[in-house]
């Protein structure tokens, strides 16, 4: 009997390969992608500190081609870092006090 892709499974995480300026790369977990300011972002978050609870958080400009693939790009400018992080944090803030709401539910 066939089964479709993750049914009954968890679902897998997504991750990214970064390619670093000193020839490097960095698996990454994508946390989320969100929109700010009439664009795309993605937010990442380096592997080898996924499990900590203050871990650095890399934030790129996201784009999809005409086929759908995908394409990260670095923020040009500190304004428009300082928009896209307040994105970021607005949407933290969101997802936990949507946690905390669920758990308050369920006492």
């Amino acid at each position: 009997m066939a089964r479709r892709p993750n049914e009954e499974q968890e679902p897998e995480e997504m991750t990214v390969t970064l390619a670093l300026d000193d020839g490097s790369s960095m698996e990454c977990v994508v946390l989320t992608i969100f929109e700010a300011g009439g664009r795309d972002y993605i937010a990442l978050l380096p592997m080898d500190r996924a499990e900590s609870e203050e871990g650095e958080v890399y934030l790129y400009r996201y784009e999809e081609d005409a086929d759908g693939n995908p394409s990260l790009d670095n923020i040009g400018d500190d304004e428009e870092y300082e928009i896209v992080e307040e994105a970021f944090d607005e949407l933290l803030d969101d997802r936990e006090y949507d946690e905390l709401v669920g758990e308050d539910e369920l006492e």
